[in-house]
């Protein structure tokens, strides 16, 4: 009964390890879900492992064994590679965002999400799947008095910028050709410095190469903007994914280590980072705080406090 509860977990255990392994020889949108998870999935060969060695001390669970340890470090150091170094606690932060996923049919919790809004002192707040906030404008008005989305450039609600302070540019457009109106870039004066923002919502990456398209796009839309350069948003992806590690290459973001996990939800901090919040230099990111309560949504929101270089 051992052996073939062994041979039966060695050969699961090969398939998930070799799937993992894919990344480091071509890109198949089908396994994006597995790239995301490799830390996770690290996690759990490694137990497995264990499992097999427990019923039987022989050479290839050593080997499997081996294999996940290099997977799980592997997947910590292509996480560290973006994350900057964090500004000095002492340094007071310029500008203060919060980013999050409402859920398109979280009618339910609009009006406490509003109030949450309201109350969290953000300087910059950005909705996505907004459709929610549409009746709650004119409150949110009160301490946002400009917007994006939601009936002011677009009538469309997939994504609302909200903002205390004046916009000096903004803009609709689209990434790919899935959908459409899925990039918001605005600029806004703070203290005499112009900030620039974007604020992007991905398709997911196991729909075809539709994602890859949008990266493409994303990009372009980034290296056109020479002021210092926020990017928030859902990329339905982690970090860990090839191309999204190719856009953060090739684009110069940088993010926080560790990342707070927004998706799942009920797997919290042993989800992963599909919800990013990324600075460009000069830029530094201060924090990114996960909100705890996700008020109804199928993602968690995140906090952002950022400052400047001198």
């Amino acid at each position: 009964m051992k052996d073939t509860l062994y041979c039966i977990g060695s050969v699961l255990l090969s398939l998930l390890l070799a799937l993992m392994s894919l990344r480091y020889i071509t890109h198949v949108w089908l396994l994006a879900f597995v790239y995301s998870f490799q830390i996770d999935f690290a996690l759990a060969a490694i137990a497995g492992c264990l499992v097999l060695l427990l019923l039987k001390r022989h050479w290839y669970a050593y080997l499997l064994l081996t294999i996940a340890v290099m997977l799980l470090g592997h997947g910590f150091i292509m996480l560290r590679e973006f994350a900057a170094t964090p500004a000095r606690a002492n340094t007071p932060p310029l500008f203060r965002v919060m980013s999050f996923n409402i859920e398109h049919e979280n009618f339910s919790n609009a009006g406490r999400i509003a109030d949450f809004v309201i109350a969290s002192n953000a300087d910059v707040v950005n909705i996505l799947e907004a459709a929610p906030l549409r009746p709650y404008i004119a409150r949110l008005s009160s301490t946002y008095p400009y917007h994006i989305g939601c009936g002011e450039e677009i009538n469309q609600c997939d994504t609302l910028v909200l903002s205390k302070r004046p916009f000096i540019e903004k803009k609709v457009s689209s990434l790919g050709e899935l959908w459409q109106n899925r990039l918001t870039y605005s600029a806004i004066d703070f203290d005499g410095t112009k900030i620039s923002f974007l604020v992007a919502h991905l398709a997911k990456p196991y729909f075809d190469d539709f994602q890859a398209d949008e990266l493409v796009d994303l990009g372009s839309a980034t290296v056109a903007i020479d002021a210092p350069l926020v990017l928030t948003g859902d990329f339905n992806s982690a970090i860990l994914d090839p191309r999204i590690q190719r856009f953060m290459r090739a684009t110069g973001f940088h993010t926080v280590f560790p990342e707070p996990a927004t998706w799942p939800i009920k797997a919290r901090d042993f989800g992963i980072s599909i919800d990013h919040v990324l600075a460009r230099p000069p830029l530094r990111l201060k924090s990114v705080e996960r909100i705890e309560d996700n008020m109804g949504s199928n993602h968690f929101g995140l906090m952002a406090e950022f400052t400047l270089d001198s």
